[in-house]
């Protein structure tokens, strides 16, 4: 995974008015932490980390205001809950080349399933995994082809990358296949009990 570059201004100010004034100047305020290290707080250009999060566990090389650089992966997000594509904070991680970290890798299907209808029940969006930081996969890929009703793909069914290992359970159900004749009886059910209501 190829590392994104990004700015970082050492903040000083805290409290919702810092935040506030932060975000003002299309700035996000954020938290750098990890390896027993006093946490850093720094803003961070908001155009330029909504970029760099459109990839899953993105890489990250903060280039700090006076002269320190730093590897980190996002931790945790918090967007605005009513404005789309605005970020309110980030916690960031410190990684070092050849450090396993666990994360959640999006999960994709290709292919069909088999006909009739059935639908795909996702149990896990996101599988957790280990995996070496500089070396996070974007996505694990499940390939939904001609799976019948009552088909399940548990974890150990997915292939993943070399030097990433599961970082759950085995038999841990990741999709499975709905039978349509069950959602429609259930549909039907619910819609004669509201009649008799």
């Amino acid at each position: 995974m190829a590392e994104v570059k990004i700015p970082a201004q050492p903040r000083t100010e805290f409290g919702k008015g810092a935040a506030r004034r932060a975000r003002a100047a299309d700035r996000v305020p954020g938290v750098v932490y990890g390896h027993g290290a006093e946490p850093l707080h720094v803003t961070l250009p908001a155009h330029d980390l909504l970029m760099a999060l459109k990839t899953s566990n993105v890489l990250i090389r903060l280039d700090i205001e006076g002269g320190k650089s730093e590897l980190v992966i996002p931790k945790a997000v918090q967007r605005h809950p009513i404005k789309i594509g605005v970020l309110e904070h980030i916690d960031l991680l410190l990684v070092q080349k050849g450090e396993k970290v666990t994360v959640e890798v999006p999960v994709l299907t290709e292919g069909d399933l088999a006909p009739g209808g059935n639908l795909l029940e996702h149990v896990l969006n996101a599988l957790p995994v280990e995996a070496e930081a500089t070396h996070i996969p974007e996505s694990v890929t499940v390939s939904i082809e001609g799976l019948e009703a009552g088909a399940t793909i548990h974890a150990k069914d997915i292939a993943l990358p070399a030097g990433t290992v599961l970082a759950v359970e085995e038999d841990a159900p990741v999709l499975h296949v709905v039978a349509a004749q069950a959602e429609a009886a259930a549909e039907e059910g619910a819609e004669g009990e509201g009649a008799e209501a």
